[in-house]
């Protein structure tokens, strides 16, 4: 509960320091009682009323003043400069009170003494105002996250020669990258432009910078053009500590003299920046490099032999997505290493055994999409704080051994895409900090290890494209699976209560496999499931009406199964809407290096600590892979198109009945596809309220009647199929997207006409007179008592035309005496002859 704080201060005369952060102080009285007060820190607290209410009129002293997170409205600004009392305020920071429009042209700018200003996480736009010039002892200024416009080479930050620490990050300011704007800067050490654009400014004379720079950071600020030039300034820095120009690309070979000529360096940041050439090294031991990230850039050859002997006391290196060929190095005594990704490249070979034996406190280690081969070795037992190993998308082969030969501290493993074959084995069950098991594509058998029931914090698991049999482990039912990925295996058997109360339950794939029975009346229990995929099976049974219940589903496939019946018609509105909630960002189990300036780059600041450290962090699962069939293609979805992708697939089953008129209301749906199965009558008019279909495809069913005009409305439709049913009547007008359907969308009725069959409408067209039957061609007992009816009418016929005519009667007497006798001496020649024997 918030309770509202006004704060009266007295007989402190002689406070020099007060601090009432984090609270929710809306109005100070009594400043008259600290007039030796010189900091005063108000960060996060409700001070809408500061200003009005004169409470810094007393504090003639006053040096520090922190109002970060505190409401301060954007009127301060004007009047803080004219309050007598701040006019020795050496220390402003108003940082994320929301503030926004321009940056006043005065007030502010009267603080003839202030030396570290904050404006930083408001909402500020425009260009810098002139009056800015006139802040002379400024020393720190950071005015990062907001939106701040304008060219620096005609900025006032050009006049602020006193300027240490310039921090600029986030806005839309357009930095020169020849930097010659801040040539008289010389006392210019940290300089923060990350996200904004760089300007291409051609260099009228080489000049050499008065400053030597600690921090330079310029990342993601890539031009309009393709490349930028490499800032030549650079060539004559000698104490950088942190360089980050990632995501700009500079196209130059590896630039190895940034780390010859800067013996202090720490961070050294070149990601995607088109760099080419090799990988190469200082000629020189270098125990400041901490961090080192290269990848996604060009550069090829082998990673150096004598890595770990120049930087050993390296925490991350990244060399991820280059070209980089040859075998693995080990890396020495890197005592400090805790993320070391070497993916995407094209390494060969087998695992060192050596590889990591120096490194006792490595957390993150991924060799993903090489040419890497053989066993995997067991060195990695020893590496007793790793957390997060990818293998996958090697040519590793062979089977686990019978005892653990992985971590228990491990958190994520991968290891699909390669040839791992045998049983899965049973004491990984034993890894109790298992959150993602990903080993799809790979050559295991056998059952699932009932022991996999006691990892207690399995998030994710994907044993998907193997020779998995048997079936599926009951213990499923009380884990905390949320994506479960067992399809195209051999399992077997009903489903029962394998999943029963999976409560956490997002993704279920176990299509492909040999499971049969129903789908069981719990599976409504399992209120946040996305994703049900049970296509290739030997399902059957009525689809379940407790399926309605899943208010979260967003792609239902039971394609390709035996289910009968009708189509629920609970499918309506409110199923199948794409989420609000969106998918984790990123990698799926990504790196997280989070780079701020260091405490001793900073001396002297008074705002909020900046940070240093390198964190891997488990950011959860993407969305996918999820594979759904749509456009009559079979696509692979994962991330975050599955924040917005629905979808229905019934398709080649055995269903019956009426198409549902409720099924019109699923607006948002992008796919529906009911073909191959029994469907009869008219497709539903109501079809015209599906406003995202993508695709729709009914074909291959008994629908009759006529297409629905108002179909023509699906402005978003990309696929649609009738074929082989019993329509009649014209196809829709050839308008909007049925412009774009050829006449295999039509084709197999024989009584449609128009375009884009070559049937013409104008000409009289039968239409289709087949009713739906059930049972037999005839009606058997309409057929019985129709044919006695005709019987005794024949008879009677008979009699009465041999009462009217005696002639007539006569000769039909004459006659039935002639065949009597015939068959009398027929049977007297042929049988008696028999019995007299």
């Amino acid at each position: 509960m918030r309770v509202r704080v006004r704060v009266q201060l007295h007989n402190m005369s002689n406070l020099e320091e007060l601090d009432l952060s984090n609270n929710y102080i809306n109005n100070i009285k009594g400043s008259k009682s600290l007039s030796k007060l010189k900091m005063l820190n108000l960060r996060w607290n409700e001070l809408k009323g500061l200003v009005t209410s004169n409470g810094l009129d007393e504090l003639k002293h006053l040096q520090e003043l922190y109002l970060d997170y505190s409401s301060i409205d954007k009127i301060f600004l004007h009047n803080v400069g004219v309050m007598s009392s701040l006019k020795v305020l050496k220390v402003l920071t108003l940082r994320g009170n929301g503030l926004n429009g321009s940056l006043p042209n005065q007030g502010w700018c009267e603080l003839s003494n202030l030396q570290e200003l904050d404006l930083s996480h408001n909402g500020f736009n425009g260009t810098l105002p002139s009056c800015l010039e006139d802040l002379t002892p400024i020393r720190i200024l950071d005015l990062s996250v907001n939106q701040l416009t304008g060219n620096l080479t005609s900025s006032p930050l050009t006049n602020l020669t006193t300027l240490e620490y310039l921090i600029l990050s986030y806005n839309h300011f357009k930095i020169p990258v020849s930097f010659i704007s801040f040539c008289n800067h010389s006392k210019l050490k940290v300089f923060l432009g990350d996200n904004n654009r760089l300007s291409d400014q051609i260099e009228s004379q080489t000049w050499v910078p008065k400053f030597q720079l600690q921090v330079f950071s310029l990342s993601n600020c890539g031009s309009n053009n393709l490349g930028v030039k490499f800032p030549h300034f650079l060539y004559y820095q000698y104490d950088l500590g942190i360089v980050d120009l990632s995501h700009i690309s500079i196209g130059i070979t590896f630039p190895v003299w940034l780390l010859e000529n800067n013996t202090r360096l720490e961070v050294f940041h070149l990601r995607n920046c088109s760099l080419n050439g090799s990988f190469l090294l200082p000629s020189y031991h270098n125990p400041h490099v901490i961090s080192i990230d290269i990848s996604d850039n060009h550069l090829k050859g082998p990673i150096p032999r004598n890595i770990g002997s120049i930087f050993p006391n390296m925490l991350s290196l990244n060399t991820s997505r280059n070209h980089i060929q040859g075998r693995i190095p080990t890396l020495g005594n890197m005592y400090s290493l805790e993320l070391l990704d070497l993916s995407n490249n094209r390494l060969s070979g087998e695992i060192p055994k050596q590889l990591t034996i120096g490194c006792p406190i490595l957390s993150f280690f991924k060799l993903s999409h090489n040419n890497l081969s053989g066993q995997i070795s067991l060195s990695f037992v020893n590496l007793t704080f790793l957390q997060y190993l990818y293998l996958d998308n090697n040519h590793f082969e062979g089977k686990f051994p019978n005892t653990m030969s992985i971590p228990p501290s491990l958190v994520a493993l991968g290891i699909s895409n390669n040839q791992r074959s045998g049983k899965l084995p049973r004491w990984m069950g034993n890894m109790s900090n298992l959150m993602a098991i990903t080993m799809f594509s790979n050559h295991f058998k056998g059952p699932i290890p009932v022991e996999f029931c006691k990892l207690g914090s399995l998030e994710v698991l994907d044993l998907s494209e193997n020779n998995l049999s048997g079936s599926i482990l009951s213990c499923f039912n009380q884990s905390i699976v949320k994506h479960a990925y067992l399809n195209r295996n051999q399992l077997s058997g009903p489903m029962k209560y394998a999943i029963y109360n999976s409560s956490s339950l997002v993704t279920l794939d176990l299509s492909g496999n040999h499971l049969t029975g129903t789908i069981p009346s719990w599976i409504g229990s399992l209120h946040v499931l996305r994703f049900l995929l049970l296509k290739f099976n030997n399902f059957e049974g009525e689809i379940p009406v407790q399926l309605c219940q899943l208010k979260e589903l967003r792609m239902l496939d039971l394609s390709q199964n035996n289910f009968f019946g009708p189509i629920p018609h609970c499918f309506r509105d409110k199923l199948f809407e794409a989420t609000n909630e969106k998918s984790s960002q990123g990698i799926i189990y990504g790196t997280s290096v989070d780079l701020y300036l260091l405490k001793k780059f900073m001396k002297g600041s008074k705002s909020q600590g900046y940070q240093y450290g390198v964190h891997v962090v488990y950011v959860g699962h993407n969305f996918g892979p999820v594979d759904f069939t749509t456009k009559h293609v079979s696509y692979v979805y994962t991330g975050k198109i599955l924040d917005y992708m629905t979808g229905v697939d019934l398709s080649c089953n055995h269903l019956t009945g009426e198409i549902p008129l409720e099924m019109g209301s699923l607006s948002n749906i992008h796919d529906l596809n009911l073909s191959h199965n029994n469907l009869f009558r008219s497709i539903p008019s109501t079809f015209s309220q599906l406003r995202q279909i993508e695709s729709l495809d009914l074909s291959y069913n008994r629908l009759n009647g006529s297409i629905p005009s108002q179909l023509i409305e699906l402005d978003k439709l990309e696929v649609f199929s009738v074929a082989h049913s019993n329509l009649s009547g014209a196809t829709p007008d050839r308008k909007a997207q049925f412009a774009t359907f050829e006449e295999s969308s039509y084709e197999g009725n024989p009584f449609l006409c128009g375009l884009p069959s070559e049937t013409n409408c104008t000409k009289t067209i039968p239409t289709s007179t087949r009713k739906i039957e059930k049972g037999g061609f005839i009606d058997i007992e309409v057929f019985y008592v129709s044919f006695l009816v005709s019987y005794i009418i024949v008879l009677l016929g008979i009699v009465a035309v041999l009462f009217i005519n005696p002639h007539w009667q006569q000769a039909w007497f004459h006659l039935v005496e002639v065949c009597i006798t015939s068959w009398y001496y027929f049977f007297l020649d042929n049988f008696m002859k028999f019995f007299l024997q």
